[in-house]
């Protein structure tokens, strides 16, 4: 049986998957501009560019597989555990560069990945994960 709980988990993960492949999907054609914004972004920081400059390329490819896969609902937990570490890695990232205003949006889209890891199990209904468990 169908109810809200399953609508509702779907809506919560495709505007959470539709954030995240948003995010790596503009980002991606414009690669090196990214990574050279992030590296000036970090200039001041104390880590290192060998650290920055690697996170950069490899961000928006994450955020896009990680929005695709949410959007599929493909392999939904661990997707979901791997979204909330990237975010810890951006919050950890903003707090370096004291951008404080970045904040609020990467613990709101924790917060999304969490609460939605809380319920895959239960509510995770219209996803490839349940076509392939039949």
């Amino acid at each position: 049986m169908t109810d809200n709980f399953h609508w509702g988990f779907l809506m919560a993960r495709l505007a959470a998957g539709m954030s995240m492949f948003g995010h790596g999907l503009v980002r991606l054609p414009k690669l090196s501009g990214f990574s050279n914004w992030m590296v000036g972004q970090f200039q001041k920081s104390m880590l290192p560019e060998t650290i920055v400059i690697p996170f950069s390329y490899i961000l928006p490819v994450a955020e896009l597989v990680i929005g695709f896969l949410l959007l599929l609902g493909l392999f939904t937990r661990t997707t979901l555990i791997a979204a909330g570490f990237v975010m810890t890695a951006l919050i950890f990232g903003s707090s370096m560069i004291e951008e404080w205003g970045a904040i609020p949006s990467q613990l709101l889209h924790a917060a999304f990945f969490a609460i939605l890891l809380c319920y895959t199990n239960e509510y995770n209904r219209f996803s490839l994960d349940q076509k392939f468990q039949k």
